[in-house]
């Protein structure tokens, strides 16, 4: 019984070292602008939920309410920084 050989043929449409750089790096970039969406879509949730928390009334703890209050303020602040950077990449 003889072993099966692989045989490797040329490929005519090889891809260029420098092409697929050029490629995974364009990618990686399309990659991090989804997160950095991401993110501020979740700095946006975060917006809205602390909303009904702070305007929850005795359903919620005096506390939680006030953290609540300030991360309005905060994630409005940051997204808003973020959609601004994202803007000028």
């Amino acid at each position: 019984m003889s072993a099966s050989h692989l045989v490797v043929l040329p490929s005519t449409d090889r891809e260029s070292p420098a092409a697929r750089i050029r490629r995974l790096q364009d990618e990686a970039r399309e990659l991090a602008h989804q997160q950095l969406d991401l993110l501020n879509a979740a700095l946006v949730e975060v917006g809205r939920l602390s909303t009904e928390i702070a305007e929850g009334g005795d359903l919620y703890p005096v506390g939680a309410r006030e953290l609540a209050r300030r991360l309005i303020e905060e994630s409005a602040k940051q997204a808003f920084s973020l959609s601004a950077i994202i803007e000028r990449s």
